[in-house]
């Protein structure tokens, strides 16, 4: 994001800014009940990114009061939001890691974790009160959609619906619309002009479809070092993510490959970590244990590799890629109201580098 012309003064801007959001961060999750302060600091650190706090930053360069104390606030409650979202996030997808740790909620239980994610929803709640109403309106308006989008994908498309349509809605409700309000919280605190703040919220939304987007393709990668997982974690999960939804619709429209591996990848990888978990039926059994026709195996490892292969190796995935890439797109398209300089070239740049990956 800093790496081009007359870049080094905002990065170190940035990173100064960070060590600010980083300290307040940890004055705000200092719980006195041991259990409470435990819990609620334990995603946080974990490690992460900070892509958010990073935009609220960035964007407060468009303002006349940059980096103020406010500004660091905000950049801080964003986080919080984030993390307690995935607490809520891994409960309901019974995910195993996060930030290559164990989900809070092996650690402790559901009820322990939910607690948790509640806390810091709260503490992000009483900061967004000290900036003021228009704050305190758009975090509430953000944290609507966050679990909106939740809902949308626990319960899935209606009958009728396009279910590409409804994924993207999901990724902007759940991803787009917190980056949105974190570009947005920087620019407001900062005190920037009118124009700026619908520009950078329309650059967030996108950019964070473009992120979930990039994250699909990423999810078929062998490359573990690097991912930090299993390649075809979330189909291994039962999770349909945009390739798994692209080779469904070539599937209705009566590709015969598609079909085949579509089938395949419902009835041989999707939902396989859970049956290792519980364990295969014994051989001459069913799944309730009594005597009669076998029940297919699960596939073994080698088979769920090939069929994640053949679906990284298929063209539906290349069209992934060029969706988030429109996506992205479309985000530096939305950044033209702003002035040029360091701060929109990183932007830009930010946007570009997320759709690359998995290269």
């Amino acid at each position: 994001m800093f790496d081009g012309p007359g870049q080094a003064e905002l990065r170190e801007t940035i990173e100064q800014g960070l060590g600010r959001v980083e300290e307040y961060l940890h004055e705000q999750v200092d719980y006195a009940d041991e259990v409470a302060r435990v819990t609620a600091t334990y995603l946080m650190d974990a490690g992460g990114k900070r892509i958010r706090p990073v935009l609220t930053l960035l964007a407060s360069q468009f303002g006349a009061h940059p980096e103020n104390e406010t500004v660091t606030r905000a950049a801080a409650a964003v986080e919080l939001t984030h993390l307690a979202s995935l607490y809520h996030d891994d409960v309901m997808d019974e995910a195993d890691l996060r930030r290559g740790v164990p989900a809070a909620h092996l650690n402790w239980s559901n009820s322990v974790a939910i607690l948790a994610g509640d806390l810091l929803f709260a503490r992000s709640s009483l900061i967004f009160a000290t900036l003021g109403r228009r704050a305190i309106e758009l975090q509430a308006t953000t944290f609507e959609r966050l679990v909106l989008g939740q809902m949308r994908e626990t319960v899935g498309p209606k009958e009728g619906d396009d279910p590409v349509a409804h994924y993207i809605q999901v990724l902007a409700d759940k991803t787009g619309s917190l980056i949105a309000a974190a570009a947005q919280f920087g620019a407001i605190c900062a005190d920037a002009p009118q124009d700026v703040v619908p520009a950078l919220a329309d650059f967030g939304e996108k950019v964070g479809v473009a992120f979930q987007i990039a994250d699909d393709v990423i999810d078929l990668s062998p490359k573990r070092e690097a991912t930090g997982k299993l390649a075809g974690t979330d189909l291994r999960a039962g999770v349909e993510t945009l390739p798994v939804l692209l080779l469904a619709a070539d599937a209705a429209a009566g590709n015969a490959a598609a079909a085949s591996l579509l089938e395949r990848i419902r009835t041989r990888v999707a939902g396989s970590a859970k049956t290792r978990q519980l364990g295969a039926p014994a051989p001459g059994q069913m799944a309730d244990g009594m005597p009669g026709v076998p029940e297919q195996q699960p596939a073994d490892d080698a088979e769920i590799d090939a069929i994640v292969a053949e679906l990284r190796e298929h063209e539906v995935t290349e069209r992934t890629r060029a969706e988030a890439r429109r996506w992205a797109d479309d985000a530096v398209a939305s950044l033209a109201p702003l002035p040029d300089g360091p701060a929109k070239e990183a932007l830009i740049a930010f946007a570009r580098q997320i759709v690359e990956r998995d290269r």
